[in-house]
Formats: structure tokens, C-alpha cells, sequence
């Protein structure tokens, strides 16, 4: 069984949202359940992150905000419903979903400047750009198109 299983691998993303008015700590705990309860059920989890508390779309069992968490995992999808009726069944998860992922979700990558400049260096998009902007920008144009009025100007008088 456990070689169809890895046949039929996906990836999986799980939101869910906790009421607003629990302790911290007990998100936490709420996550590390959550978690080992997927790894139980024979999922690998590849991402967990809480996203903090949001101002929701509608209210919610009288709840104006919720706390939003991210989960990122993989499994051959039994795992699923099994998750999903442990939120169901608690007072703490206002809200789940669970959407399947064609692949992997890329690893957010951090957000400061060298890392982006890295980034445009090997994206040959970007360089195919600046191409077209030099020409545009380079000094050997501006001079002759100068002097191309100061010939049509010598021409007239």
C-alpha cells in the first residue's frame, strides 16, 4: 500500500482561521496539533505559517476578525478529510479550506534589496530591457540628433 501511496503524492494547501480572542500560546498549540495531526495521517508538512489576525470579509459566528494560518502539505489526499472533520469539530476554527496544488509552492524569499538585484542579474528578462534602454539613454544619439537641427538650421539660412 505504502508504494501507491507515494505514487499519488500531491501538494495540498490548508487555510484556516481561529477565532480572534485565543491566547497566543494556544494559537500555537492549535498549529503543533494541527501539524502533527496531518503527519499522523501520513502527510509531510512543508510549510506552516501564521499569517496573524485579519479583519474578516463577513462576520463570523459573531466574529468581526480571526486569526489566518497557512499550511502548506503533502499527501495522497486521505489525509484530508481526516484534518478537516478534527477543524470541524473544533469551537477554536471558525474557518478551513483546503485547495489542491499542482506542484510545490515556492518558498517565499526574503525581501531585501541585494537578494532582488541578485535576482534581475539572472533573469534574462530584465536584461533584454535595460538593452533596449541604453540606446535610448546613451550619449552618441542625443548628439547626433543635435546635430541634425543645427544642419537643417544652417541649411535654412
Amino acid at each position: 500500500m505504502s508504494a501507491t501511496m507515494n505514487d499519488q503524492q500531491s501538494y495540498y494547501e490548508t487555510m484556516y482561521i481561529l477565532r480572534p480572542d485565543i491566547a497566543e500560546d494556544e494559537v500555537t498549540n492549535h498549529i503543533d496539533t494541527y501539524n502533527k495531526l496531518l503527519e499522523k495521517f501520513g502527510a509531510t508538512i512543508l510549510d506552516s505559517q501564521m499569517r496573524g489576525k485579519r479583519r474578516l470579509a463577513y462576520q463570523i459566528a459573531k466574529h468581526r476578525e480571526g486569526i489566518y494560518v497557512q499550511l502548506s502539505h503533502q499527501g495522497d489526499g486521505q489525509h484530508i478529510f481526516k484534518i478537516e472533520k478534527a477543524m470541524r469539530l473544533s469551537e477554536d476554527v471558525i474557518r478551513y479550506m483546503t485547495v489542491k496544488q499542482e506542484g510545490p509552492l515556492p518558498t517565499p524569499r526574503p525581501s531585501n534589496k541585494n537578494s532582488t538585484q541578485a535576482d534581475d542579474k539572472e533573469n534574462p528578462d530584465t536584461k533584454v530591457e535595460s538593452k533596449d534602454k541604453q540606446p535610448v539613454v546613451s550619449p552618441d544619439t542625443a548628439t547626433s540628433k543635435e546635430d541634425d537641427i543645427e544642419t537643417k538650421k544652417n541649411a535654412e539660412s
